[in-house]
C-alpha cells in the first residue's frame, strides 16, 4: 500500500529534483521516480562532511539508474555557525545545502525539489528536518509511511545493490560538539575511516577524542578481527591520532 502511495505522489509530480547522497534512501527514491518515468534529476551537494567514497557511490548508482547527476561543491565551512560546530550547526549546514540545491533545480527548470527523508527519520535527533520543511523540500518516502526497513526490502526486491549499505552520518558528527571543524581535522577522520574500510571492515565510525584522539567504533561481530589486524591498524592511525582506542561497546 504505502508503495503505491508513492506511485501516486510520482503521478502528481512527474518532474522532480531529488537532493541526492548515495545513500539507501535517497537512491531508492531515484530509482522509484525513474521506475515511475518521471522527469527526474539528481544533484548532489560536496562539502567537507562527505568522504570521496560517498560521492563515487553516488555517481555509480545514479549512472546505472540512467538519471543525470549534478555535482555542486560547497564550503560548508565559510560559515562560521558551522565551523565552530556549535548546537545549531547541522540546521545551518543544511539551509545553505537546500539553497544551492533549490538554485541549482530552479537553472534546470525544477519546481519540485525531493529529499530521501523516511518515516523512522525523528525531526528531535535530525535538526536539519527543520529546514527541510521550512524551504519547501517534499519528502515522498517519510510522507508515503515508508520506513528504513521497508526501503531496505523494495530496495533489495528491485535489485539494487544499495540495499544493504550501512546508513551513513556526515563526518562532522564524529568530532564532539564545540570543537571546532577544519579541512584537516576532517581529512583526518576521512582517512582513518578509509583505512578500516579498505581492510573489510564496515558500518564502522572514527570519533575524534580531543585534544588529539581517535576512538574506533565498530559492530560487536568485528571487534575480535580488529585486535588482529592491532599493528596493521596502529601504524596507520599514527600519523593521524596520538592516541588509539577500541570502542568495546559495538554500535
Amino acid at each position: 500500500m504505502r508503495h503505491n502511495q508513492l506511485s501516486q505522489f510520482f503521478k502528481k509530480n512527474s518532474k522532480i529534483a531529488i537532493a541526492y547522497s548515495g545513500g539507501v534512501d535517497s537512491s531508492y527514491l531515484l530509482y522509484a521516480a525513474k521506475a515511475a518515468k518521471c522527469n527526474v534529476r539528481a544533484y548532489y551537494i560536496k562539502t567537507q562532511f562527505q568522504p570521496k567514497k560517498e560521492l563515487d557511490d553516488a555517481i555509480s548508482f545514479a549512472a546505472k539508474c540512467g538519471v543525470s547527476l549534478t555535482v555542486d561543491a560547497l564550503n560548508a565551512l565559510e560559515d562560521l555557525n558551522v565551523a565552530n560546530n556549535a548546537a545549531g550547526r547541522c540546521y545551518n549546514c543544511k539551509v545553505h545545502i537546500i539553497n544551492r540545491l533549490w538554485e541549482l533545480a530552479k537553472s534546470d527548470g525544477f519546481e519540485v525539489l525531493c529529499d530521501g527523508t523516511n518515516a523512522d527519520d525523528d525531526e528531535a535527533d535530525r535538526p536539519g528536518m527543520k529546514a527541510l520543511q521550512e524551504y519547501g523540500v517534499l519528502s515522498p518516502l517519510r510522507e508515503c509511511g515508508l520506513a528504513k526497513e521497508d526501503i531496505r526490502r523494495l530496495s533489495k526486491e528491485a535489485g539494487l545493490n544499495t540495499h544493504d549499505k550501512p546508513s551513513y552520518s556526515c563526518l562532522a558528527t564524529r568530532i564532539p560538539q564545540g570543537t571546532q571543524l577544519t579541512v584537516n581535522l576532517l581529512g583526518k577522520i576521512e582517512r582513518a575511516e578509509g583505512v578500516l574500510l579498505d581492510m573489510g571492515f564496515s558500518d564502522l565510525r572514527v570519533r575524534f577524542v580531543p585534544p588529539s584522539g581517535a576512538k574506533i567504533q565498530l559492530p560487536d561481530s568485528q571487534t575480535d578481527a580488529a585486535m588482529g589486524k592491532r599493528s596493521e591498524i596502529l601504524a596507520a592511525f599514527k600519523p593521524l591520532f596520538n592516541a588509539i582506542s577500541l570502542d568495546l561497546i559495538g554500535r
